[in-house]
């Protein structure tokens, strides 16, 4: 047999609880008085089942009361036990003691298949079946019953059984809601999760959002009071630049399958706009990259196209050990290069071409 139910359930050992304490309560509340008071022949198998039914409540109740499965192996010796226990309390029953006051063990066995096999219906019916039809066998087999014994032998066995088997229904129903619930909890929880998520996304693309406009909005500020001149060649840089980093940015948010090159692409277009030949060439396959490792890599790519005068070449290279974005363009003036730990930036000057190449390494490598 294997041991049931999806960790998470509550609900079975919940239930094994309450069938420990009820056949407790049952047996040495309720059985040890007719134990004591009719004669049985012999006694000693009366008392030797009535010691096998406790020792079987108290095994199970080890891993009970922890609220831990019944091993399969006490469940099996449990229930073989238990048959054995009422069929032996059965056999010594006085004349005429079926189904009725000495008949002490027939409503305490059913408890016990309860707290052994409630997890486990179709052997709880069988091994219900085998009790019920052993009691009523032997009922017949001690003389020929009148209809008024057939009928209250009936009315018992069925008031016991259906008590003790809606414990089953009870217990089916009860493990269905409490998954329903488990899984509304889930839910929630899982919604929750996006919702945070969502909400930190949010707050960081404000702050990298509100750290670009930190730059842009200055500027826009000196050309509205007149503070900085249109046709100077260093306003137009700083434009340029402004404009390309906000091109850059906007792209970063696209949904596309391979971001790094859409926003080096936004890049050159920006560049293009200004009259700036750009050539790109990208090789080896798409790489997951970071959106910040994303921003350390385009960084030199933005700053060198918004200067570049005429000519720009742009390269990304992936390889499975690193990323490379490279740019080439006549500048014709200084660019200020950023090394971080993640990504390694070389600049080399050629007259007044200016080459510029960021470099990460990928994790795997």
């Amino acid at each position: 047999m294997a041991e049931s139910h999806a960790e998470g359930d509550h609900v079975h050992p919940t239930m094994r609880i309450a069938l420990l304490c009820i056949a407790g309560v049952v047996q040495f509340g309720l059985c040890v008085r007719p134990l004591v008071e009719y004669e049985f022949q012999p006694r000693w198998v009366a008392e030797a089942a009535f010691t096998a039914l406790a020792l079987v409540t108290a095994v199970c109740g080890v891993w009970v009361v922890r609220r831990k499965p019944v091993p399969a192996a006490v469940v099996v010796v449990g229930t073989v036990v238990t048959l054995a226990a009422s069929a032996g309390a059965t056999r010594v029953l006085p004349a005429g003691g079926h189904f009725g006051p000495p008949d002490w063990s027939f409503g305490l066995v059913g408890w016990h298949l309860l707290l052994l096999l409630l997890d486990r219906v179709p052997v709880l019916l069988t091994a219900m079946t085998v009790h019920l039809t052993t009691s009523v066998g032997q009922f017949l087999l001690s003389g020929v019953p009148g209809r008024a014994e057939i009928g209250a032998a009936g009315i018992v066995a069925f008031g016991a059984a259906s008590i003790q088997l809606a414990v089953v229904p009870i217990s089916r129903m009860l493990h269905h809601r409490t998954r329903q619930a488990t899984s509304a909890a889930a839910a929630q929880e899982r919604l929750i999760t996006r919702v945070m998520s969502a909400e930190q996304w949010e707050r960081e693309q404000r702050t990298v959002f509100a750290g670009q406009l930190g730059v842009t909005l200055p500027l826009l500020a000196d050309l509205a009071d007149g503070v900085l001149d249109p046709r100077d060649d260093d306003t137009r840089r700083r434009c340029s630049l402004a404009a390309t980093q906000l091109r850059r940015l906007f792209a970063e948010n696209d949904e596309v399958p391979d971001p790094l090159v859409h926003e080096v692409t936004a890049c050159v277009d920006e560049a293009e706009r200004r009259g700036v030949e750009v050539s790109l060439a990208v090789s080896g396959a798409a790489v997951a990259v970071p959106p910040d490792v994303r921003r350390e890599l385009t960084s030199p790519v933005v700053a060198t196209l918004a200067a570049a005068r005429t000519h720009a070449r742009v390269s990304v290279l992936r390889t499975h050990e690193d990323v490379r974005v490279a740019v080439m363009a006549d500048v014709g003036t200084d660019l200020v290069t950023t090394t971080s730990a993640q990504v390694v930036v070389d600049c080399d000057a050629y007259g007044e071409y200016i080459r510029m190449e960021a470099r990460w390494r990928t994790r795997n490598s």
